[in-house]
């Protein structure tokens, strides 16, 4: 039964009415029934249809290729190295959808949100470069994803104007759960519930959802505008479509994987999930052999809360990925078989490979058709450099002025990386040898505030060795953050005990101890001792938080702190062990940039100078020697 009280065939035809054929009284057919005319026998039942979407999400900005590793064959064995490609980027997107849309008869082009803010694409041109590649694949429908309002509800209708100024392409923007406030830029008809799309003579209702607490809570919308509980407005919009004769319902949604698979249950008459927000990349285990994790199958297998089949896909990040999903639907509208491949997108250059290596690894690839050697689409190209000049010169714009050198150092005292800083006078700094790295402190304190900007934080958390470069004293540039950060990391909330803020440094001091100086943690609203003389768990003392009032009291270690920090580290790399224990449930994912994020500090702090003494994550350290 796929929805209660809503016979599919009424949903379809409309009321038919059949005179003198059953004796509704008695449930029996009548002896004497009339024959009845041809006219108003039932249509004929309707063949099964095939549908193929062709889908993104999560690209945030990411409009250029980036280098990326797998794992491949390079002998007749099964030797492997890991090899340097080129992965994704939005003219490699433009040329999959397109050649792959040439496969399929009925085809429906998805983005399932967060398509700006990440890169200084996006902080240059506030959606526009994002919009002009889009409008190259000119998409059926997109959702509104939390980062689409982090710059308020102007913000997000200037991205659906810059969608919208292409004369050929008029993509929909979908939220059903999203409520702007009265006056709201946004007006009434920029974001829309869902919308409706023929293929083929078959109407297909798309419903778009944007996940509530995350968007309220994190990310900017204007006081007033409120986000609804995504399952009854989901459903809300279900069953407004199912009552037009719509049978064929995909939920283009913005909540994540597990989200997806759980909303699945709770709604009637949904029949796909098209997902984004968790940047998951699903795939079968084949794809662990090349150094990839797929994060469930694609596509993923659900039921609704009519027990119908429900498939599930999502399709990674950053322009990298393009999801095919194909699916069969029988003559009453229900899913009958689903199946499809995510296409991860490389370039055909395999590193330095050559001779039979190179040979050994293109037949690898050949055999995983998740990888997809692909190039990039030469008109989508064009459109790209144009904005990537700019972004070029947009690096060379001075946007603060250091008051003095801000030097570098990983780890503070003489002894193990005395020459990191390459400007005059910081390797002998003092201050430097006793506390450590200027800049990466002050790369902690802007974190801190961008924290606290979106969802709140109580203090922030940086790895000395993400921080590259020192800042000299005079004008800083664009460029000159993105060399101070230039890794493709992003910011992370999570919330853990005191006890485990002891923990994750004894961690971070432990990998220190053992070599890794990129280990050594700078942080925000807290600060510490450090003797590395002492055994594991021990040599972190005197540990105080900066509380609301700006007071250093002692760390409660049973009380719970939000912390902002870099996704790197929040997975447990770099010896942070114990961040890598924590469950999704204390973990929200920022997704902005952490070099856009020092990039906006300084924009709103344009005289930089080191971080007061007090303030200083450490604030003593004794070597081992």
């Amino acid at each position: 039964m796929r929805h209660p009280g809503i016979p599919k065939l009424l949903l379809l035809t409309g009321a038919i009415m059949l005179a003198g054929c059953t004796d509704t009284s008695s449930g029996e057919a009548k002896a004497d029934a009339e024959p009845v005319p041809a006219a108003a026998q039932p249509d004929a039942p309707r063949p099964d249809y095939r549908l193929a979407i062709l889908h993104i999400n999560d690209h945030h900005s990411n409009l250029d290729e980036s280098d990326a590793s797998l794992r491949l064959r390079t002998g007749s064995d099964d030797t492997r190295a890991t090899v340097t490609v080129k992965l994704g980027g939005f003219p490699r997107v433009a040329t999959a959808i397109t050649e792959l849309a040439a496969r399929h008869e009925h085809v429906l082009k998805l983005h399932a949100g967060d398509a700006i803010t990440g890169t200084l694409y996006y902080t240059l041109s506030e959606g526009e470069a994002d919009a002009a590649l889009m409008n190259r694949v000119c998409f059926d429908a997109m959702a509104v994803g939390n980062h689409e309002l982090d710059s308020g509800d102007a913000g997000l209708q200037t991205f659906i104007d810059h969608l919208w100024s292409a004369p050929d392409c008029r993509t929909p923007v979908l939220s059903a759960n999203l409520a702007p406030r009265a006056g709201s830029p946004l007006g009434s008809d920029s974001v829309r519930p869902s919308v409706v799309v023929e293929r083929g003579g078959e109407r297909i209702g798309i419903v778009g959802l944007t996940t509530a607490a995350k968007t309220q809570n994190a990310s900017r919308p204007d006081p007033g505008t409120r986000l609804l509980d995504e399952a009854d407005s989901a459903q809300r919009e279900i069953d407004r479509l199912r009552a037009q004769g719509i049978d064929k319902i995909v939920l283009l949604s913005h909540l994540g994987y597990a989200q997806d698979q759980a909303i699945a249950a709770q709604l009637s008459g949904v029949d796909v999930i098209v997902g984004g927000d968790s940047h998951s990349l699903l795939g079968d285990d084949s794809l662990k052999t090349f150094g990839l994790s797929p994060a469930g199958a694609y596509p993923t297998a659900a039921h609704n809360k009519d027990g119908d089949a429900v498939c599930v896909v999502q399709a990674s990040q950053y322009s990298a990925v393009v999801g095919e999903l194909d699916v069969l639907f029988d003559g009453q509208g229900e899913v009958k078989s689903c199946a499809g491949q995510p296409h991860i997108l490389i370039g055909s250059t395999l590193g330095t490979l050559a001779g039979d290596a190179l040979a050994a690894a293109r037949a690898d690839l050949a055999s995983q058709p998740a990888l997809r050697v692909t190039e990039p689409d030469a008109a989508a190209s064009a459109v790209l450099a144009d904005y990537a000049s700019q972004v070029e010169a947009f690096g060379a714009e001075p946007v603060a002025v250091a008051q003095q050198n801000l030097c570098l150092r990983r780890v503070p005292g003489t002894r193990r990386d005395p020459s990191r800083s390459k400007l005059d006078g910081c390797n002998l700094d003092p201050h430097v040898i006793a506390h450590g790295g200027d800049v990466q402190q002050l790369v902690a304190e802007a974190f801190l505030r961008q924290g606290q900007r979106f969802g709140g934080a109580d203090l922030s958390l940086q790895n000395g060795g993400g921080v590259r470069v020192d800042l000299a004293a005079g004008t800083v540039t664009v460029g000159h953050i993105y060399t101070v950060l230039p890794f493709k990391n992003t910011l992370v909330a999570l919330s853990l005990t005191g006890a485990e803020l002891r923990a994750t440094l004894e961690d971070a001091m432990q990998s220190v101890v053992a070599g890794n100086t990129g280990s050594y943690p700078y942080a925000g609203a807290l600060r510490w001792q450090v003797d590395l003389r002492q055994p594991l768990g021990q040599r972190i003392g005197a540990l105080e938080h900066r509380n609301a009032q700006g007071q250093w009291v002692a760390l409660d270690e049973a009380a719970t702190y939000r912390m902002i920090t870099n996704d790197f580290i929040a997975a447990g790399q770099d010896g942070y062990t114990t961040l890598g224990t924590l469950g999704a449930d204390r973990r929200e994912e920022t997704f902005l940039a952490y070099a856009d994020a020092f990039l906006q500090y300084a924009r709103q702090n344009p005289t930089l100078t080191r971080p007061a003494t007090a303030d200083f994550s450490t604030q003593g350290f004794v070597d081992t020697e």
